[in-house]
């Protein structure tokens, strides 16, 4: 499964910086948001038209020992490094795009070609840092942006296109049709959408998703105008690894799962800081770190009688995935949230918990369950290196037992049934 450069930038365009942006440049803060949903799959699709142009690589690999992901305000005010990038993107069309945007969004051209700048800085920066961490060059660096070919088509907000944002011929071979365009000629695949709340029954389990008000990848508040950061038409993201038939996803062992990876269409969540008695997690409101931590503030845990009473509710993870097949190699951005685990559990140290992995109905069913049940022994030795081992009661792998989407549905459809799962056990 092809890294989603969505999942390496989301952190970085949150509802702060869109309120920061938004005082900057004299606009609305929803009609900032906007522009940034309809920007971020015009930069990622452009950086992917250029996957094999030497100055866009430079600048990627030099971003990092720029500080650009330290100073995205400060790109947004004509910064030459920024405008010599956008120059080698998009050339001449560099003009109609911030103009469609402008229009979209309701902002000036001038605000437009700022938020360019923020954006574009935003995404290099972080694929920069990625690849100096994962000790990429060139040609893989090249490689990344090239996948992102297959995955780009499901960021845009309803109502555009790429035809529509004027960035020229390059776009035809990206399958946008988000606003009915007729630009269908590439055959990629969309990438798997973020799960949505499923009911399932160990004999009788209901999936209860967890999600933000209004929300869904990567990151959370829509504004009334129906702007947000990455306003998505599909979901996955960031989200739970969703590979056809791979195992992965369910519900299961009895239970209620507060499902915090996302569901429908055009919606997005941003990270928020989540309090911890007192220390910060990134996660969304309303979502698995958030659910969680008010359970135990509540008392509720405590109070439990036994393990009969809590089984019936789940957590998903939204951010733990997997790679394509494999029980033993994350996917970039997933480690994260595991260590907003152990935080939690370190916080409650009489607090236990078991993992539950869950796949589609696609597949050998043995080999689902195998590779289910591997990935929850996964994540529970890993709790256990990070010294919550002992809290960590149990790893279990349900394979489709639980699935409700039919194997005959689309990758998309049958997404719901791949997921990583936590509830509390006494």
């Amino acid at each position: 499964m092809s890294l989603n450069i969505i999942d390496l930038i989301k952190g970085q365009l949150g509802s702060a910086l869109v309120t920061q942006a938004a005082s900057q440049l004299g606009e609305s803060e929803s009609g900032i948001s906007k522009a940034i949903g309809g920007l971020l799959p015009a930069v990622v699709g452009g950086l992917a038209n250029n996957s094999n142009n030497a100055s866009v690589l430079d600048a990627i690999q030099a971003a990092p020992s720029q500080g650009v992901l330290g100073n995205l305000l400060g790109l947004a005010s004509n910064n030459s490094w920024v405008q010599g990038l956008l120059a080698s993107i998009f050339g001449d069309k560099l003009g109609g795009l911030v103009n469609s945007i402008a229009t979209y969004a309701g902002i000036s051209n001038n605000s437009s070609a700022s938020l360019l700048s923020l954006v574009t800085g935003a995404t290099v920066g972080s694929v920069g840092k990625y690849a100096a961490d994962n000790n990429l060059d060139q040609s893989g660096i090249s490689g990344l942006l090239n996948d992102q070919k297959g995955i780009v088509s499901s960021l845009l907000p309803a109502g555009l296109s790429l035809a529509s944002l004027n960035v020229g011929d390059w776009a035809k071979g990206y399958k946008f049709d988000n606003d009915n365009d007729a630009i269908k000629n590439s055959p990629i695949s969309t990438p798997t959408p973020i799960p949505t709340p499923v009911s399932n029954e160990e004999p009788k389990i209901n999936v209860t998703k967890s999600v933000a008000e209004g929300g869904t990848f990567p990151d959370r508040p829509t504004t009334s105008d129906g702007g947000s950061i990455w306003k998505c038409e599909k979901k996955e993201t960031t989200t739970t690894t969703a590979v056809a038939g791979d195992s992965l996803n369910t519900t299961t062992d009895s239970s209620t799962m507060k499902n915090d990876t996302a569901t429908t269409m055009a919606t997005t969540k941003v990270d928020e800081n989540i309090d911890l008695n007192g220390t910060a997690l990134k996660g969304y409101k309303g979502g698995m770190e958030d659910t969680m931590i008010t359970f135990l503030k509540s008392g509720s845990y405590a109070s439990a009688a036994d393990d009969a009473a809590l089984k019936e509710n789940w957590y998903n993870f939204d951010h733990v995935n997997f790679k394509m097949g494999s029980a033993s190699e994350l996917e970039a951005g997933s480690q994260g949230q595991l260590e907003n685990l152990v935080a939690i559990l370190k916080a409650y140290p009489e607090a236990k918990i078991k993992i539950g992995g869950y796949t589609d109905k696609v597949g050998n069913e043995a080999a689902n369950v195998k590779l289910s049940g591997e990935r929850a022994t996964y994540i529970k030795n890993w709790l256990a290196k990070q010294g919550v081992g002992a809290q960590v009661t149990g790893a279990d792998g349900y394979g489709s037992k639980f699935a409700t989407v039919d194997a005959a549905a689309s990758n998309d459809e049958r997404a719901v049934d791949r997921k990583m799962a936590v509830r509390f056990t006494k």
